[in-house]
């Protein structure tokens, strides 16, 4: 990977410290902010970096937000340390809370925040019913490059109080014939237990003619036991669900056709399983031992925790509308994530069976489509671009208890319109750009009548359809003081649900009524951000400042029988975060990143903000180092090193305080010459280097006294992936 790409893929890109935002954020094209544009284009000079999770694609270097690219050589080493997509990404971005290495993400957040998760602008992520599984439901051998806008914005609508996750599918090939890759991956853990191989083979085909491309892939994973730093099975998680002892596979499909010059038109088709075995079942652990839980051979009863995701949508462009470019996009999206079981005291009916004796599990089920447009037209007057559009979202989830066919969360469909406007103000030979807008959400929570389970008292509830409506505002402003020198600043509202399943399950009160519940109405969190960057040769810096505020938000609260409920309370959250790259040559880089948060809530309601949220709300303090180098020719190394940070939780139980660690992993890449392919790359991925033994973060800071959720983290893993190009 060259210098200059690296830097593109490494470095944060805050904009800078200039103009605090008021006005309450937006929708459409909130600032956000990026990572240095220093990528090269084939003729030497620096290639634009352009972002499209904004709506309006955008120059890295306009977006008034903290943004972060992570390019298709970013995305594959790290993938060759993990195949976990999802701690690459916590590894760039450390504002991103550690990562459980679990299918179930719950208590893993961004800023504190819960991120809206997008596969090329088509929504992946369940307000409704949030069951944290968001991040599996496409195999990254898809995905070409990840765009991470930071903060809370509704410029995607629904759910990004945290910031918005955009996975960018690969593009077709240009050029005649058919190009492609196939990859055949292989991972054992540090001692090679026969129970710990992991294998993995992906395909991807494209193909452009005149007017038509398309893009074809396919993958299949199979996982074993991971172990810890000791050489010991890890504990599975046979409730939420677990990466281990598990498989998956995933078929992709991309058409496109330009029927005008100017207009494209683009089919997109997803389908992504992954299911668990169920050979292995936990063995407690001890929490005041240290003994982490641990996995045995054996089956649990019921059906094996699965994500079951499928995914299509339509767009087309036409950049000759009335002046201005036309962007649409119509979307669909069936999700079915199921739980494992037990015979849990919530699940118990005596209708059914006796007290202590039903087995029963969940599956959460979520259909949405809805439609996207935009419109923009540049230079309405001097300078000035105006951005207008509607989207609709439509989302009918329930939460089903399988075994006894009973509903725990009733249906509720979400019904939402949303009209916005958006303008972007270039001044002073663009050294200065000034971005404003507003979105307004019609929104429409439809609920029947219906009884809680007997576990939650047997209640009847009223049905209803409460509506809600949210203006919401963005203003944002980057200035270049000089050149290699950007200050931004912004002020954007985010807008979702409260996990309106959690709540709904557990009314306690007998005839209560959805019109009058007011725990279902929206979150809106307020994000001010203001930032400065440095780009000067080698150099690259930057710092951001940020404060994410909302006046009812939602707290995940731990209750007596080991189940998260909702509490609906102000939160604050505010925090830092530094980065900083130095190209020593041209084959020797060094950086770093870290990221300081601190979150807390009203934790009686009373109006002052006055207990810190917990583990399962907001991630540790972070600092992430690197170097790379490029010893030979075609030789790529990088060495990465994550230290999470100690915290204590102010008002909370001592027991779930952290005590923090350092993992540290290595990466080597090589590319060989092989005839006819267009090469051969070999690539080795060591995660946990020193096979450091450690108790992950969500284990240390929840469920002090439960011995059968005391997960370890994975020890040193090697992975060996092969590459052919042709």
């Amino acid at each position: 990977m060259s210098r200059a790409l690296r830097a593109a893929a490494d470095a944060t890109r805050p904009p800078a410290l200039a103009l605090l935002a008021l006005v309450p954020a937006l929708t459409l094209a909130p600032p956000a902010l990026a990572q240095s544009g220093a990528a090269q284009t084939a003729g030497g000079g620096p290639e634009e970096i352009i972002v499209t999770a904004t709506r309006v694609p955008r120059p890295i270097t306009a977006i008034p937000n903290t943004v972060r690219v992570l390019d298709a050589e970013t995305v594959r080493s790290q993938l060759a340390i993990s195949s976990n997509i999802l701690d690459g990404l916590s590894q760039i971005v450390p504002s991103f809370s550690p990562t459980r290495q679990k299918l179930s993400g719950f208590g893993e957040s961004f800023r504190g925040r819960s991120p809206l998760y997008l596969v090329d602008g088509v929504p992946q992520s369940n307000p409704l019913r949030d069951d944290s599984r968001d991040g599996f439901t496409i195999d990254p051998i898809v995905v070409e490059r990840v765009e991470v806008l930071y903060g809370a914005n509704a410029i995607q609508g629904l759910g990004a109080t945290g910031g918005i996750v955009n996975f960018v599918t690969r593009k077709p090939p240009k050029g005649g014939g058919w190009q492609g890759l196939v990859q055949g991956r292989l991972t054992a853990a540090n001692e090679f237990q026969d129970d710990g191989w992991g294998t993995k083979a992906s395909a991807f085909i494209g193909r452009s003619w005149d007017r038509w491309d398309a893009t074809i892939a396919a993958s299949h994973e199979t996982r074993g036991l991971f172990h810890d730093g000791e050489g010991r099975a890890i504990g599975v998680d046979t409730i939420q669900g677990d990466l281990m002892d598990s498989r998956s596979w995933n078929l992709f499909a991309k058409l496109g056709f330009v029927p005008a010059e100017g207009q494209r038109i683009q089919l997109m088709a997803n389908a992504f399983t992954l299911e668990g075995d169920g050979d292995y079942v936990e063995v407690p652990g001890n929490r005041l031992t240290g003994l982490p839980t641990s996995s045995r051979e054996g089956a649990s009863p019921g059906e094996t925790p699965t994500n079951d995701v499928r995914t299509a949508s339509v767009d087309y462009t036409n950049d000759g509308l009335l002046g201005g470019t036309l962007s649409a996009q119509a979307f669909w999206q069936d999700y079915e994530g199921t739980f494992g079981g037990g015979i849990f005291e919530d699940f118990q009916d005596p209708r059914i069976a006796p007290v202590g004796t039903l087995f029963d599990q969940s599956a959460n089920n979520s259909e949405k489509y809805g439609f996207k447009t935009t419109w923009v037209r540049d230079n309405v007057l001097p300078g000035l671009q105006v951005a207008l559009g509607l989207d609709h979202l439509r989302d009918k989830t329930f939460q089903a208890l399988i075994q006894t066919d009973r509903l725990w969360v009733p249906e509720t469909t979400y019904r939402n319109w949303a009209p916005f406007l958006q303008l972007e103000q270039a001044l002073f030979d663009e050294r200065l750009r000034l971005a404003g807008g507003v979105r307004h959400e019609f929104a429409t929570l439809e609920v029947g009548d219906y009884r809680t389970i007997f576990g939650y008292g047997d209640n009847p509830v009223r049905g209803g359809e409460p509506e809600f409506e949210e203006t919401l505002w963005n203003i944002g402003a980057v200035f270049e003081l000089v050149d290699g020198v950007q200050l931004y600043g912004s002020y954007a509202e985010g807008f979702t649900m409260p996990d309106v399943g959690r709540v709904l399950r557990a009314v306690r009160t007998p005839g209560a009524s959805i019109d009058s519940f007011l725990n279902v109405a929206p979150v809106v969190a307020d994000n001010l951000e203001l930032g400065v960057e440095l780009r000067r040769g080698p150099l690259t810096a930057s710092a951001a400042w940020f404060k994410s505020e909302s006046d009812f938000g939602q707290v995940l609260v731990l209750n007596a029988d080991g189940i998260f409920n909702v509490n609906r309370q102000a939160t604050e959250i505010d925090g830092i975060e530094l980065a900083l790259r130095w190209d020593v040559n041209d084959i020797f880089a060094v950086g770093g990143n870290y990221a300081l948060l601190d979150g807390r809530f009203d934790s009686d309601g009373d109006g002052a903000i006055d207990r810190d949220l917990d583990g399962a709300n907001i991630g540790p303090d972070r600092l992430n180092l690197y170097v790379e180098a490029d010893p030979l020719p075609n030789l790529t190394t990088r060495v990465q090193a994550a230290t999470y940070l100690s915290r204590e939780f102010d008002g909370g139980d001592p027991r779930n305080d952290f005590d923090g660690f350092t993992l540290v992993d290595l990466y080597a890449g090589y590319t060989a010459d092989a005839g006819s392919l267009d090469g051969v790359r070999f690539e080795l991925g060591v995660q946990n280097l020193l096979d450091r033994q450690y108790i992950t973060y969500y284990s240390q800071t929840n469920r002090p006294t439960d011995n059968t959720a005391f997960f370890a983290g994975q020890g040193r893993t090697y992975t060996l992936t092969v590459t052919a190009g042709f």
